[in-house]
C-alpha cells in the first residue's frame, strides 16, 4: 500500500474545493486550460495503457463492461449537471436548496475512479485524476456555496468528496489482493466500467472545450502537452 498516493488524491481534491473562498469565480479561463489538459490526458492514459491492460485477459464480454461504464456516466451525469467537467449551474429562479443528487452523484463518480489505481502505470493515471478533481471539487464548492450551504457545511462536503477516491483505491487494492471478498476474477470487468466512464469523462471535456469544433491555441497547447505527457510515459516505461 502507497499511501503517498492517497494523500495526492485527497490533498488535489481539497484544494481544489478550498480554493473557491480564495479565487473569483469568473476568471474560469485557467480552469477551462487545466480541464482540457487533463481530458486530453486522462483519454490518452485510458487509450494507450488502461484499455490494452483490461483486454489482456481475454474476455470477450469486456467490451460490454465499457459501454456500461460510459452509459452509467451519462446516467450519473443527469443528478450532477455535468459538474465532472468543471461546470458551473447557478441556481435558478431564486430557490437553494442542497444539492443531494449532485452530491451523491459526484461521490460515487470519484469512488469509481480511485479504482484503477491498483493495475499497472499508476503514476500516470494518479496524477489524471488528481488534475481532473480540481475544477470537479472547485465547481461543487461553487454550487454549494450559490445554493447558500453554509461555509462549515461546505468544507464538510469537500472532505467528504476528497476522501471517495482513496476509499475506492483502497477497496480496489482489497479486491485485487484477495483480501476483501472473494470477487477477484471480477476485477477486469470491474475495471472495465471505470474505464467507459473516464471514456465520457474526457472526450466531453475534449468536444467541449472547442467552439464551433475549432480550439484556441491554448487549449490546443494544453491538450496537445496533456497528449505528449501521457505519450513520454508509454514509450519510456
Amino acid at each position: 500500500m502507497e499511501y503517498w498516493k492517497l494523500i495526492v488524491l485527497f490533498s488535489s481534491c481539497f484544494v481544489g474545493g478550498m480554493s473557491i473562498f480564495f479565487f473569483q469565480k469568473e476568471n474560469t479561463q485557467r480552469i477551462k486550460l487545466l480541464l482540457s489538459f487533463s481530458g486530453a490526458y486522462l483519454f490518452a492514459i485510458t487509450v494507450l495503457h488502461l484499455i490494452p491492460e483490461v483486454y489482456e485477459a481475454h474476455d470477450h464480454n469486456i467490451g460490454l463492461f465499457i459501454l456500461g461504464g460510459f452509459l452509467f456516466q451519462i446516467i450519473l451525469e443527469q443528478f450532477s449537471d455535468g459538474i465532472e467537467h468543471g461546470h458551473v449551474h447557478s441556481a435558478t429562479h431564486g430557490h437553494h436548496h442542497f444539492p443531494y443528487g449532485i452530491m451523491v452523484s459526484l461521490c460515487l463518480h470519484a469512488f469509481l475512479e480511485g479504482m484503477p489505481l491498483t493495475q499497472g502505470h499508476q503514476n500516470e493515471l494518479l496524477f489524471g485524476i488528481a488534475l481532473h478533481h480540481i475544477p470537479a471539487a472547485f465547481a461543487l464548492a461553487s454550487v454549494l456555496m450559490q445554493n447558500k450551504v453554509s461555509k462549515n457545511m461546505i468544507v464538510t462536503m469537500i472532505v467528504l468528496f476528497s476522501l471517495m477516491s482513496p476509499l475506492g483505491y483502497l477497496l480496489s487494492n482489497g479486491i485485487s489482493n484477495g483480501s476483501i471478498g472473494d470477487i477477484n476474477a471480477y476485477f477486469d470487468r470491474i475495471m472495465a466500467v471505470v474505464i467507459g466512464i473516464f471514456l465520457h469523462i474526457s472526450t466531453t471535456i475534449l468536444f467541449e472545450s472547442s467552439v464551433d469544433h475549432h480550439f484556441n491555441k491554448r487549449k490546443l497547447i494544453a491538450v496537445l502537452s496533456g497528449t505528449a505527457i501521457a505519450l513520454a510515459g508509454f514509450f519510456l516505461h
